[in-house]
């Protein structure tokens, strides 16, 4: 059971409770903590009589020391090793819980090597020069532990542990750490990147480091704002003289997560490109949607322990059902790529029984806003008309509550001119004083926001937003 440095370490029983389910589910010999005093509420939740608590420093009670740890008789570690297939468990992934309760996903060697190869076949710059990459994001996702991690070991790469984050108090040790390493390949979710541009182009020292080898920037977890895409591809022409991909793809924890994958430049954000080679994908009409599903090699074999919710998520011809819909750039050439369309669970109806595509709806919102906002819920079951709860960037921070009010509500205006009817116009808005909460489940660790947990834990705000309470604002 990997060690987080990115889990909150204070003493609360929902978090505890579900490691503990885990532990039930996986039922380990051993659990390795680097600090035990960190982590003591977790390995108490989770220690049995059999179980050995491996500490690197802090020991709790009863654990062994990492360092002096017996070296035992390799013999019988060294046949398992050469008897290693592609069919062996390499590891199981819990998925975020944004699609159900979390289920731990069968990681084989067969998926990750075929994940792997599929990297290399789309960006052939991995073949000519060693990736060299400083990555954030914890290895207990699949994002990290398995297509970044693998990426610089297939690929003989260097891998720098980014020890910042894109969050208030941690992002400066993400900026001092991008003023010492140039990498060739940068990942980052849509609220990094809003950060990192605003630094880069405060910074010309920083933005000629950032850029000085940099073959792509890619992001994930959520779509990109069309004006952070559009300032990161002014500097990059600036600083190169030419242009520097910066892609995005669409996957899952059930895909080792790379399947579909943008490779051409684009003039707008949000393409997630085409399957992979080796991938065959069938789209499944759902409504008005165009449902994802997909088989090959890197497709994982199913949940563990839970037979009855791996085959709910296969159908009749071994497609795994991503829930996932998407929408092609051309009908007519579908190699041109896709769009992510919203999850099929997270989208709603309002009472004209029309459906709302809540993540198209929220991309038009945060690129309406302009930079004022970091990311928006989108709200509006069972009423009859949309609304939005709005999480501000650093810059609107700062400003005078009056003019910020206006400056919103004339932005949401705007943004409702261009939309086409009930289920895109967005006609209310509340500012949330709270952050996301991951102990909550309403954000994951890559950092995007888990809409419909959001709407089910802010019924209050949702409700007094409806009300036309104090601070709602509406168009």
């Amino acid at each position: 059971m990997a060690n987080s440095t990115h889990h909150k370490t204070d003493n609360n029983t929902q978090t505890w409770g579900v490691l503990g389910s885990y532990a039930a589910l996986l039922n380990p010999r051993a659990v390795f903590a680097d600090d035990g005093a960190a982590f003591a509420a977790a390995l108490a939740s989770i220690s049995s009589d059999g179980r050995h608590i491996i500490n690197a420093r802090k020991l709790v009670n009863g654990a062994l020391k990492l360092d002096a740890l017996p070296e035992g008789d390799m013999t019988a570690a060294r046949k398992a090793r050469a008897g290693l297939t592609s069919d062996h468990v390499v590891k199981y992934l819990f998925t975020s819980g944004s699609t159900g309760s979390p289920k731990a996903v069968i990681n084989t060697n067969g998926m990750v090597t075929a994940m792997q190869a599929m990297v290399r076949d789309a960006y052939r710059f991995l073949t000519k020069a060693p990736p060299v990459v400083l990555d954030w994001a914890p290895w207990n996702h699949t994002a990290a532990g398995n297509k970044v991690c693998y990426l610089v070991l297939t690929n003989g790469g260097t891998y720098y542990i980014d020890d910042g984050r894109p969050v208030p108090g941690k992002f400066d040790e993400t900026l001092r750490n991008l003023r010492e390493i140039s990498c060739t390949w940068y990942f980052n979710v849509p609220a990094g990147w809003d950060m990192l541009v605003a630094a880069l182009e405060r910074d010309s020292a920083l933005s000629e480091t950032f850029f000085s080898r940099l073959d792509m920037m890619f992001y994930a977890g959520a779509g990109m704002a069309q004006h952070t895409w559009d300032r990161l591809r002014a500097l990059g022409r600036d600083i190169r003289g030419q242009e520097v991909l910066i892609a995005t793809g669409l996957g899952s924890t059930e895909t080792a997560p790379y399947a579909l994958a943008c490779t051409e430049v684009q003039e707008k954000s949000g393409n997630v490109g085409v399957p992979s080679r080796g991938l065959t994908m069938k789209l499944v009409p759902h409504g008005e949607k165009l449902e994802l599903r997909l088989k090959g090699p890197s497709i994982f074999p199913g949940y563990f322990g839970d037979a009855e919710k791996t085959a709910e998520v296969f159908d009749d011809e071994g497609f795994y059902i991503m829930g996932d819909a998407l929408r092609p750039e051309d009908r007519d050439d579908f190699s041109k790529g896709f769009y992510f369309d919203g999850r099929i669970a997270e989208n709603f109806k309002l009472t004209t029984g029309t459906w709302v595509a809540v993540s198209s709806v929220r991309e038009s919102v945060v690129d309406a806003m302009g930079g004022l906002v970091r990311d928006a819920v989108i709200v509006g079951e069972n009423e009859a008309e949309l609304g939005a709860l709005l999480w501000l960037s650093d810059a609107a921070k700062g400003m005078e509550a009056d003019a910020l009010s206006a400056l919103l509500q004339d932005r949401l205006a705007g943004g409702a001119i261009i939309a086409t009817g009930s289920a895109s116009h967005v006609k209310r808005a509340l500012v949330m004083a709270q952050p996301p909460s991951f102990d909550r489940g309403e954000v994951a660790e890559k950092g995007s926001l888990n809409q419909r947990v959001i709407r089910a834990n802010r019924v209050a705000e949702i409700a007094e937003l409806y009300a036309g309470g104090n601070g709602a604002i509406v168009v």
